[in-house]
């Protein structure tokens, strides 16, 4: 999608490995849009001293819009209190920047023996389990909602609009959202609309977004990270194109 959309705008476009990140063999400036996988992202922003975001998939300014208690925790302690105690089934993911496994819903031994070895002292986010009927994803560009995408569930159930358009007034003045990002909403058996998580707009994966909205909120979020880091500023060349690849 990048490639077909940045080549419509005369910008030129090169493939490159997550070796040539780790190995620093890329050319990287404040003039170079770069897009990839977390891991390939990640390299980039170190190589050019940009500061790589914290985590901020539950932001405090959104948590009335979560209906379901969010709380951070180890992975041994879910355990034990899932299995070793009785209690409710806990969905829990983890909560730092390198997923060592999948986020899922553990009510049994079974669901810990299914992501084998990684450690119980693997710090992660906890949430109640909730009944869900659609989950969908909000894609924003600053303040103007770019694509609204259905992606798992019954895609004939109402989300509540004005649910989600108080969420992103709430995130946008919390001084918390980036300036491009996706946030993903649920509508719950109940009705509600819940939130289910923030995703920074920096490595983003796409589902229904047309190429040219993917691609502006691609590059909207990569200049906000330029504009924090030690190199030169960016310019604008000829044609307008602030970016080669």
């Amino acid at each position: 999608m990048l490639s077909a959309e940045l080549a419509r705008r005369g910008i030129p476009v090169s493939l490159f490995t997550i070796k040539r990140i780790e190995r620093r063999q890329l050319p990287l400036s404040a003039e170079t849009f770069i897009a990839g996988g977390m891991d390939a992202m990640h390299g980039a922003m170190r190589q050019l001293k940009i500061e790589i975001p914290a985590p901020n998939d539950y932001p405090t300014s959104l948590r009335t819009f979560m209906h379901r208690r969010i709380w951070r925790s180890s992975l041994g302690r879910v355990e034990r209190e899932v299995v070793e105690d009785g209690g409710e089934p806990v969905f829990a993911k983890p909560a730092d920047r390198r997923k060592s496994f999948t986020g899922r819903a553990f009510a049994s031994v079974d669901d810990f023996r299914e992501i084998g070895n990684v450690s119980r002292r693997q710090e992660v986010w906890c949430s109640q389990v909730v009944a869900w009927a659609s989950e969908i994803r909000v894609y924003v560009i600053g303040q103007e909602v770019a694509r609204i995408d259905h992606y798992a569930g019954n895609a004939e159930v109402a989300l509540d609009r004005s649910t989600i358009d108080a969420a992103l007034a709430a995130y946008r003045t919390s001084a918390e959202a980036p300036s491009a990002y996706g946030i993903d909403f649920e509508v719950l058996t109940t009705g509600e609309t819940a939130l289910i998580e923030a995703n920074d707009g920096y490595s983003l994966g796409a589902y229904q977004i047309g190429e040219s909205a993917y691609t502006d909120l691609l590059l909207t979020r990569w200049k906000e990270l330029l504009s924090t880091n030690a190199a030169p500023k960016t310019r604008e060349d000829p044609g307008g194109a602030p970016f080669s690849i």
